[in-house]
């Protein structure tokens, strides 16, 4: 029994060095920043999770407390990784407003090489599936 111990607790640190070591390439070696970003807000929070959760174990195997500085360490560390992704990348994207990429399937007709769209009468009625923008353009400037 203690031997499966040892091997479960060191298959959760061997995992966590790992996922750890991938986070923290893809920060190195990725090109962009919303990229970047990527890596080691999943990878690297997933590794020291592992490591954590190996650590807690470990002091229960031995008969001892869970430490509380291993525990609100995880709790923190659950809690403030993805909403800092989420900040950082929401002020990435309002700072690159000109270059944010497209979404899928809104490709633009140059993009895709169509013929322009012909002129509309203003009698004409609008297709069911056409959309109409209802906020107005940041970009726009204004008056």
């Amino acid at each position: 029994m203690i031997t499966f111990i040892q091997i479960v607790l060191s298959l959760l640190l061997l995992f966590g060095c790992f996922f750890i070591l991938v986070g923290a390439l893809g920060l190195v070696k990725l090109s962009t920043f919303f990229k970047r970003l990527h890596a080691p807000t999943k990878a690297s929070t997933l590794g020291v999770g592992c490591v954590l959760l190996g650590s807690v174990c470990y002091h229960i195997f031995l008969g001892e407390d869970p430490q509380p500085r291993e525990l609100l360490i995880t709790v923190f560390l659950f809690i403030t990784a993805p909403i800092s992704a989420h900040m950082m990348a929401k002020a990435a994207l309002s700072l690159m407003m000109e270059k944010r990429p497209t979404l899928p399937g809104h490709e633009t007709a140059k993009e895709e090489q169509l013929p322009p769209p012909r002129p509309r009468n203003e009698n004409e009625e609008r297709p069911s599936d056409e959309r109409v923008a209802t906020r107005p353009d940041p970009t726009a400037p204004t008056e």
